[in-house]
Parts: structure tokens; C-alpha cells; sequence
């Protein structure tokens, strides 16, 4: 058995040597690569019903872009919470690097971008598929668009929450301070 607690040449044994500074950068990419994954294709659902729809009733196609600015939202927030997690990179030097606060500092920031990144997939999925409804439904009843806009718009708060959730996240993200 190792220093480190694990047997060599297991996985338990190269993830405590792959460097926190690693594990961060991996969040980053993930918190905005997957949001905005999931506003694309939101976007994707809903404007090609949108467009489908507007061939029958040309009137939704300027009010049912609301929901192309509710999936765009999704993105947006990936790109603000990808921000705030490359604020709490610190440079240590390399004798800490591997101390537990580097350590957990490394997996808080890559935890934070994983919810943040996965939320706002199943989000702009959500806002997508209830924009394509709103749209279908704009175009065959124009009653129904300010009752299925109040439902869009608490399905983008699912991405709102995982925002809420990784930037409570990232706080646990305190490097060592330096020698």
C-alpha cells in the first residue's frame, strides 16, 4: 500500500494524484460546456415547432420568442457561474498543492460546475419542451399562450436553483494560504 492510502495502479491511486487545479478547470468547462449544450437544444425544440407553427398562424412567431430567450437564459447562467468559479482559483505553491484543503477546494469548484452544468441541461430540456407545447398550442388556441408561458417560466427557475446551488457550492472552495 501507498502513502497515499490507495494500492498503486488502481483508480482510488491516479484520482489522488491528478492535480485539484485539474478537477477545477474540468468544473469550469463542464458548468458552461453542459449549460449551454441544454440551451442549444432548447433552443432546437422549441424553434423548430415555433416554426413548424407559424406556418398555420403567422401571428406567434414574435411572441413565442420568449421562449428562445428563456433557453438562451439557461446559457447565460453557465457562462456567470463559469466566472465566478474561475474567481476562486488561487495559486498555491507546488509543496501544497496536494494538501487537503487544495484537495477539497478542487472537487468543490469541480461539484459546482457539475450541478450548475447538469441543471441547466435538464433545464433548457425543460424550457424547450414547454416552449414547443406553448407554441403548438399558441398557434391553435391563442387563449392557452399566457397559461402555458406562467408553467415556462417556473420550469427556467430548475436552472435559477442549480445556480443557487453551486455558487453555495463554491464557497467550500478556500485554498491553502500561502507560505
Amino acid at each position: 500500500m501507498s502513502s497515499t492510502g490507495a494500492y498503486p495502479g488502481t483508480w482510488a491511486h491516479a484520482l489522488v494524484k491528478v492535480s485539484p487545479y485539474t478537477f477545477s478547470a474540468i468544473g469550469i468547462a463542464i458548468a458552461i460546456g453542459v449549460s449551454v449544450l441544454g440551451a442549444a437544444w432548447g433552443i432546437y425544440i422549441t424553434g423548430s415547432s415555433l416554426i413548424g407553427a407559424a406556418i398555420k398562424a403567422p401571428r406567434i412567431t414574435s411572441k413565442n420568442l420568449i421562449s428562445v430567450i428563456f433557453c438562451e437564459a439557461v446559457a447565460i447562467y453557465g457562462v456567470i457561474v463559469a466566472i465566478i468559479l474561475q474567481t476562486k482559483l488561487e495559486s498555491v505553491p507546488q509543496s501544497q498543492i496536494y494538501e487537503p484543503e487544495s484537495i477539497r477546494a478542487g472537487y468543490a469548484i469541480f461539484a459546482s460546475g457539475i450541478i450548475v452544468g447538469f441543471a441547466n441541461l435538464f433545464c433548457g430540456l425543460c424550457v424547450g419542451i414547454i416552449g414547443s407545447s406553448c407554441a403548438l398550442s399558441d398557434a391553435q388556441n391563442s387563449t392557452l399562450f399566457v397559461k402555458i408561458l406562467v408553467i415556462e417560466i417556473f420550469g427556467s427557475a430548475l436552472g435559477l436553483f442549480g445556480v443557487i446551488v453551486g455558487i453555495i457550492m463554491s464557497a467550500q472552495a478556500t485554498w491553502p494560504a500561502k507560505a
